[in-house]
């Protein structure tokens, strides 16, 4: 039987899964599966074929229970509300702690292994008593996990200039750097409130074609010479005026 593409977690992670008593699992449905953080829910993307697999890096692992049931989904709904409790207090004790932290987003693993707390902050925060707080008050493991601007986009974000979904919520499972030279060479504005995201930064789409861009660029400078305009290296501007001289016949001489 296949593995499967499963896509888990408030960050969105992919990981290739196993299927218990060797089931078979359509695109999209939801799963309960085992993984490194605990039980969690999840979503079937794909069969885990060679090719899928060659678009994944350090893709995570683990086994797929079952398909969720409605039971599975009414857990789920009260976990994400009983998160917005745990947020509230958590930020409570920031503040109490005055440390310099900003809290994003509080996820709470369907199995209840752990809650993972999600921050932005400019330097090293010293969180353990927090964390001690925390494990006393909610009873179960506490993760604290530092992200940058992107990431508070992949999990706070919901649509973007172009009408559509934001990408690093669906289907961007990797963010590679991008450059204000992928924008000029696309001849985009260069206006920052046009080319960048929810999250401040260049938008990632700037990527999606800047190899074809790329390439075409490197294509036009191999057929133009420089400076010559539309004209070929084998014809000079100079030298076709002689050369059309030299092939018509002479006049007899009188």
């Amino acid at each position: 039987m296949p593995d499967y593409v499963v896509r888990y977690g408030a960050m969105r992670f992919l990981g290739v899964f196993s299927a218990a008593g060797g089931r078979e699992y359509r695109r999209g449905i939801g799963v309960i599966a085992r993984t490194e953080r605990g039980l969690e829910a999840g979503e079937v993307v794909c069969e885990a074929t060679a090719e899928a697999l060659g678009h994944m890096k350090d893709p995570g692992a683990g086994q797929i229970i079952r398909e969720s049931t409605a039971e599975d989904r009414r857990e789920l709904a009260r976990l994400e509300q009983h998160a917005r409790q745990e947020i509230d207090t958590c930020q409570q004790h920031i503040e109490r702690l005055g440390l310099k932290m900003q809290l994003v987003e509080a996820e709470h693993i369907f199995g209840g292994e752990r809650i993972v707390i999600y921050y932005l902050a400019e330097s090293r925060v010293d969180f353990r008593e927090l964390v001690r707080l925390l494990a006393s008050e909610f009873q179960t493991r506490i993760e604290m996990r530092q992200i940058g601007v992107r990431d508070e986009a992949k999990l706070l974000a919901d649509y973007g200039d172009c009408g559509c979904p934001v990408c690093c919520n669906t289907h961007l499972s990797q963010m590679p750097p991008v450059s204000m030279r992928m924008a000029k060479l696309q001849k985009a504005t260069l206006d920052p409130t046009k080319i960048s995201g929810r999250c401040g930064r260049l938008k990632c789409c700037l990527r999606y074609e800047f190899e074809t861009y790329e390439q075409m660029s490197r294509v036009a400078r191999e057929e133009v010479p420089a400076g010559n305009g539309s004209e070929t290296p084998e014809t000079p501007i100079a030298d076709k005026g002689s050369e059309f001289e030299s092939n018509v016949p002479s006049s007899p001489e009188p």
